[in-house]
Parts: C-alpha cells; sequence; structure tokens
C-alpha cells in the first residue's frame, strides 16, 4: 500500500484506509468495494459495521487485509480475492482461471430464455410429446450462463463446452454448489466436442476483445484470463467461427445467441445475414449498447457453406 503509517487497529479504521487506497482505481464505487472487501477478509457480516465499529483487529487480521487491499488497488478483480461472484441473484465461485462474470451477460440469459421458451410453446403446438429443449453454451467458463439456463428451466438439457480444464474444474465445481448435476460439461475448442448432434438453443459469450487493443493493458481486465477476452488481432474471429459453424448444429427454427462487443453488433448481423439466417436482432444492455444478437436457423434452411 502506498501509506506509511500504522495499520488500521478497528473495523471502522480499515475500512476507511481501504476506501482511502481504492480510491484511484474505483472513484465513488471505493467505499462500497471497501467494505465488501474488509467484511469477507475477516470472515464478519454487514451488520458489524453499524452494530460494532469498534471492532479491534488483531495483527493476523491486519496483515491479511493489507495484503487484500494492496492486490485490489492493483487491479485484481475483488472477486478473485473473495473467490465468488453473484449474477442472476446466484453465488458462483470463481477463480483466475475464469472469466468473472458480469451484469451484462445477464442479457445473453434474459434473452436465450425468451428464446427458449418460444421454441418449446412453438413444439409443444406441433409436437405435444417432443423431446426436452437441449442447449449449448460455448466457452462457458464459470458455467454461469448454462448453469443459470439450467436453474431457471429445469426441463432443458444442457451442455457447456470449453477448452481449458481449469475453467471446467470451476464450472463443475458450481454445478456441483448449486446442485445442478445434470448439466454436461466437454472439454474442447467451440463444436468439436459435440459431434453432430444438434441443439434448439446455442449462447455463447466468446473472446471478442482485439489482442492490441489498450483495454487488455487496463486495471479491468489485465488481472482476467487472456485467453477468454481475445481471439487474437480479429477481434470478430470467434464470433465468425461460431456463426460460420452453428447451422450444423442447430435444429431447423433453433436459435443462436451471442454477446458481443459494444460496437460490434454491425458486423455480426451482416455476418449472420451473410450466412442465411433468419430473424436476426441486437439487444442493447442496460448502459444501452448493443451487446447480444440472436438469429434463428431457417425452419428450412439452405446450404450456407
Amino acid at each position: 500500500m502506498t501509506t506509511t503509517s500504522k495499520p488500521a487497529a478497528t473495523l471502522a479504521e480499515a475500512v476507511a484506509r481501504a476506501t482511502g487506497e481504492l480510491k484511484p482505481l474505483l472513484g465513488d464505487e471505493a467505499r462500497r468495494e471497501a467494505e465488501t472487501l474488509v467484511l469477507t477478509c475477516l470472515h464478519l457480516p454487514r451488520s458489524v459495521l453499524i452494530t460494532d465499529p469498534a471492532r479491534p483487529l488483531d495483527a493476523a487480521e491486519a496483515v491479511r487485509l493489507e495484503g487484500w487491499t494492496e492486490r485490489r488497488a492493483d487491479g485484481e478483480p475483488l472477486a478473485y480475492l473473495t473467490g465468488e461472484r453473484e449474477f442472476w441473484s446466484l453465488p458462483f465461485s470463481v477463480s483466475p482461471a475464469v472469466l468473472v462474470p458480469r451484469p451484462e451477460t445477464e442479457l445473453l440469459v434474459e434473452r436465450a430464455l425468451h428464446a427458449g421458451d418460444a421454441w418449446c410453446a412453438a413444439r409443444r403446438v406441433a409436437e405435444p410429446s417432443a423431446p426436452a429443449l437441449e442447449a449449448l453454451d460455448l466457452g462457458t467458463g464459470s458455467g454461469a450462463i448454462a448453469l443459470t439456463l439450467a436453474a431457471a428451466r429445469p426441463a432443458w438439457r444442457l451442455t457447456a463446452v470449453d477448452r481449458s480444464p481449469e475453467a471446467l474444474s470451476v464450472a463443475r465445481a458450481n454445478a456441483a454448489r448449486l446442485a445442478l448435476p445434470d448439466v454436461s460439461f466437454l472439454e474442447g475448442d467451440w463444436f468439436g466436442p459435440v459431434g453432430d448432434r444438434r441443439y434448439a438453443l446455442i449462447v455463447s459469450n466468446p473472446p471478442y476483445v482485439a489482442a492490441d487493443d489498450p483495454v487488455l493493458r487496463g486495471d479491468s481486465l489485465r488481472h482476467e484470463p487472456r485467453s477468454a477476452l481475445t481471439p487474437g488481432s480479429d477481434a470478430l474471429a470467434a464470433l465468425h467461427a461460431i456463426i460460420d459453424a452453428a447451422p450444423a448444429h442447430l435444429l431447423p427454427g433453433g436459435a443462436l445467441l451471442l454477446e458481443h462487443g459494444a460496437t460490434q453488433g454491425e458486423a455480426v448481423r451482416v455476418r449472420l445475414a451473410g450466412r442465411g439466417y433468419a430473424d436476426i436482432v441486437s439487444h442493447r444492455d442496460p448502459a444501452g449498447h448493443e451487446r447480444v444478437t440472436e438469429a434463428r436457423l431457417p425452419p428450412d434452411p439452405s446450404p450456407t457453406r
């Protein structure tokens, strides 16, 4: 830490100290994160901030808290320190092997639920005894998308793919933690592990930042796994690869939903149109940016390759 004064002696002093250290990184959010950091580090309930702000810190607590504060001030995500991030009101364990789930990705889940429900409603009319919807999550990371869909729609059958065995270990642990044992996890690149299987719903939040983008060196991303952030020099490479290959893995009328960068919506729509998809639409996140684009494979698709 930049300060040379004596360590904080009480809980209130610890929060004030952490707030000051985090201010350059977080601005107005520093106090909120400082409180969470201190309470989690010391294994204390939030109520103690009101009921016992003068609670003393012992030497071991002070040293541990100093280390946590230094790491957070250096830009390491709070979720890596606490080992947890809430997503869709569910607790997900995270580690430096996976991206930290972000609020904007909840839009992808929301649209996937809508598309899946529409599929199921149409199938019930045409075929009352139709099997359960099967969905595929590509690049699952912590499993946040697949497991959230599984929790929200227990009748659906979810398969999640990632090429990182470390990420899959985190995802499987989250499945166990959330008591969702029926989600299948496969290791490999994109569609490689699924063979010729077809799905009613395919979702993905793939890497979409160019390797030379300065944002990768900023405090908000430089601690997260680079392979999950960038596909290389072409920011659209992973998105294009999924769009091009998905028709061979979608059922007729099935939906593909992709999260992408705030300025990439038009390029994604153009690629989808060029590959013969229908009903192409982009959706905006709470900040007003085009963040998720969905499309449907026509009921009687013509060859796209």
